[in-house]
């Protein structure tokens, strides 16, 4: 039986908090009805002082806004990485005059957003995919959240990132989804980069578990796999010059072989990456 959702919304956006921060940008944390997820869905948006009239004004003539979109890991929801990143990475974008977007990891917010008893699967480990299998198929739709709605909001309300303006980077599971959508669609991103990132999901247990459960197959998983995408290729991403991985080598999940960031290197290697 189809389940038609019904969200009601009196407007597109909600601000739910606006603060000065940064040097004399803005940071708001925006909510909104998502068609992606099929619930309601929060982000974090930084805007630099030369654009806060992008937020706080209704206009049709509103300046074009270079934007990084942070794609944020295991755990996390649209405020962590203000909390912990946020007075250096607010200033540089200050500075810069770029704004930073911080979509959530996962569908929450209500009571049908199917969820476990676990860091690594459900809300706040959304794996940024388009989930096939029930019961996540009905909410778990993160990446046409992040590649369509999100950006396609950002432009039409906001005038930022538009003529695809747009950088993306994150860390962990963040780094896996920022990577394999820049590299799925290269084209709409000027530059990715990521943070210890999930370079090999279908070899580590994190990425296994959580394809099993979205798709009902790991093999299927390969489509949303940085390594597996690069290994498809015989020939570099125009694109992209070079794509930066920053990866401790003291980190746990490197030497659990959850991260595995030399598969991606591999693969860069034979295709000219």
């Amino acid at each position: 039986t189809n389940r038609v959702y019904v969200i009601t919304m009196s407007a597109p956006y909600a601000i739910l908090s606006q603060n000065r921060v940064g040097g004399g940008g803005t940071y708001c944390r925006i909510s909104h009805a998502s068609v992606s997820t099929k619930t309601p869905m929060t982000f974090g948006l930084f805007v630099p002082s030369r654009y806060v009239t992008n937020i706080t004004e209704k206009s049709d003539n509103k300046t074009n806004v270079p934007v990084i979109f942070w794609l944020s890991g295991l755990t996390c929801d649209d405020t962590n990485f203000a909390q912990k990143a946020g007075a250096r990475a607010f200033l540089a974008g200050e500075k810069e005059g770029v704004a930073i977007v911080m979509p959530d990891t996962s569908p929450r917010g209500d009571n049908s957003v199917p969820n476990v008893d676990s860091y690594d699967l459900g809300i706040g480990a959304g794996f940024y995919v388009n989930a096939t299998k029930a019961p996540y198929s009905t909410h778990y739709h993160m990446y046409n959240y992040v590649t369509i709605e999100l950006p396609n909001l950002l432009k039409e309300h906001f005038s930022i990132g538009k003529d695809n303006l747009r950088s993306i980077t994150g860390h962990s599971m963040g780094g896996h989804g920022a990577l394999t959508i820049a590299i799925k669609d290269p084209s709409n991103w000027v530059s990715v980069s990521a943070f210890s990132p999930i370079c090999n999901p279908t070899n580590c247990p994190w990425g296994k578990k959580a394809f099993e459960n979205y798709f009902g197959s790991v093999e299927i998983g390969k489509a949303h796999d940085a390594t597996a995408l690069l290994s498809e290729r015989s020939t570099p991403i125009a694109e992209f010059d070079d794509i930066l991985i920053d990866q401790g080598d003291a980190d746990n999940f490197l030497t659990e072989k959850q991260l595995l960031p030399e598969n991606l290197v591999e693969a860069a290697g034979r295709c000219g990456q």
